[in-house]
């Protein structure tokens, strides 16, 4: 087998969602794993002796210096202080499926030990929102069975020789800054604006008649076609190197209305052609759950 691509990975999700699958899956892809270990101590594993194989470590609430603020310094301490390839991998689950889970193991939830699961469910979900936009990697666990996400994570992080080439095509908006990690990024702001249609303002580039208005633009279908055309050159060279994760990625001012429709159409593209395709768009999600706004990390992915 053939080492894993990444030198870390910070696992973490709600309680129930598949971490300590996950930590299993990435120990037997040759990851060195630890889960549960507290923050405190990350700082202390990454100044020892250097990483001789890649590492995985599962983060979980119920440890006692556990806060969002924290897991999001040690990944970036991770990237900057100690110069490492880190990726965040959240595990999601929706929460009638959670609850689903504590109901058939008859479990507790470690936030709410003499109360209803739910309650402990919505509060660690609270607490891990700002983190769940900060993922590299989102995977929803709701549909899949342990054996399914083992397969998954073999996917991503298997290294193996002839692996399918994992595309996201992802929207953005410049103001909250460049998505990090993204492999070509394009800028639509040249694009006609539906926010100045009062009756499109509200709407989204997944709605149609925010897609026709910004397709109507004279220069658009030239600019689709020659990213397209572009990407269909570069995706099959790309993967025949070996690579097995591509970003791509599409801009505008806020991320809502021509960035997503480029995004929605070239994934749609590329899924048509049998490309492995997954679509987030930043800006979107983050509204949708609330989060502020803050610089970098997409959200959700949305297979295709």
């Amino acid at each position: 087998m053939e080492t894993p691509h990444k030198q870390l990975v910070l696992v973490t999700g709600p309680s129930g969602a598949g971490r300590g699958t996950a930590i299993n899956a990435l120990e037997d892809l040759g990851y060195e794993a630890i889960d549960n270990l507290p923050l405190s101590m990350i700082g202390r594993l990454l100044d020892g002796p250097p990483l001789d194989r890649p590492l995985a470590l599962g983060l979980d609430v119920r440890n006692r210096d556990f806060s969002a603020v924290a897991l999001l310094e040690v990944l970036e301490e991770a990237i900057g202080l100690h110069g490492l390839d880190a990726e965040l991998l959240y595990l999601d689950c929706s929460e009638d499926v959670l609850q689903r889970r504590y109901s058939e193991t008859r479990r507790r939830h470690p936030l709410s030990p003499s109360e209803d699961p739910a309650i402990g469910i919505t509060r660690e979900q609270d607490i891990l929102a700002s983190v769940r936009t900060r993922a590299d990697i989102l995977i929803n666990t709701s549909e899949l069975s342990p054996h399914d996400l083992r397969d998954e994570l073999g996917r991503l992080f298997g290294g193996e020789a002839g692996a399918r080439l994992s595309v996201l095509v992802q929207s953005f908006s410049y103001k909250r800054g460049l998505p990090r990690g993204a492999d070509m990024v394009f800028d639509t702001r040249f694009l006609r604006n539906p926010h100045w249609d009062i009756s499109l303002r509200s709407g989204d580039g997944r709605e149609r008649p925010v897609q026709a208005y910004v397709e109507a633009d004279a220069r658009f279908e030239s600019f689709f076609d020659r990213v397209s055309g572009l990407t269909r050159e570069l995706l099959p060279a790309y993967r025949d190197e070996g690579k097995t994760h591509f970003t791509i990625a599409f801009g505008c001012t806020g991320g809502r209305h021509r960035s997503v429709t480029l995004t929605e159409r070239l994934a749609k593209a590329l899924a048509e052609e049998g490309w492995q395709v997954s679509i987030r768009h930043r800006e979107l999600e983050r509204a949708a759950h609330g989060v502020k706004p803050t610089a970098t990390q997409p959200i959700e992915e949305r297979k295709t």
